[in-house]
């Protein structure tokens, strides 16, 4: 159409992804080390294209730590905070699982440590990346967050 004028508009959109709190049978957390950071991690990622958050959840698993995923017990959180993950603004869903397996990390780019701990053992918080602290804390008090 002549003279008229078109406005492009560019939309920004979090980006959605999940964090695991991996429980092994006998009570206790697994985290990875991530080698970006080299901090303690839980395990996670972006949700893949047609994927859902259970799906993820498994497959995000499997590639970071070999575990296989038992349950999902539960939602501890969704965290949106646009400053919460310094590469990406991401909604993350983070949910408690029963696992089980052994330790045997598929992305070895990623990741460079698989470790169970105790939950009374668990890294400091500035020992963790991103907003992982916070996940933990949350999970430990057992109250579903929304941040």
């Amino acid at each position: 159409m002549a003279g008229a004028v078109f406005i492009r508009s560019f939309f920004r959109y979090p980006i959605p992804s999940t964090s695991i709190v991996p429980l092994l049978p006998d009570g206790t957390i697994v985290l990875i080390r991530r080698r970006d950071t080299g901090h303690w991690a839980l395990p996670g990622g972006m949700v893949d294209w047609r994927e859902d958050i259970s799906n993820t959840v498994r497959r995000e698993l499997a590639e970071e730590t070999g575990l296989n995923l038992v349950k999902i017990r539960g939602l501890v959180g969704v965290y949106s905070s646009p400053d919460r993950d310094p590469r990406v603004h991401s909604i993350c869903v983070v949910v408690a699982a029963d696992v089980r397996g052994e330790f045997n990390i598929q992305d070895k780019l990623e990741i460079s440590e698989v470790r169970a701990f105790s939950p009374d053992k668990l890294p400091k918080a500035d020992e963790l990346s991103y907003d992982n602290g916070q996940q933990l804390k949350n999970y430990l008090e057992g109250a579903i967050a929304l941040h």
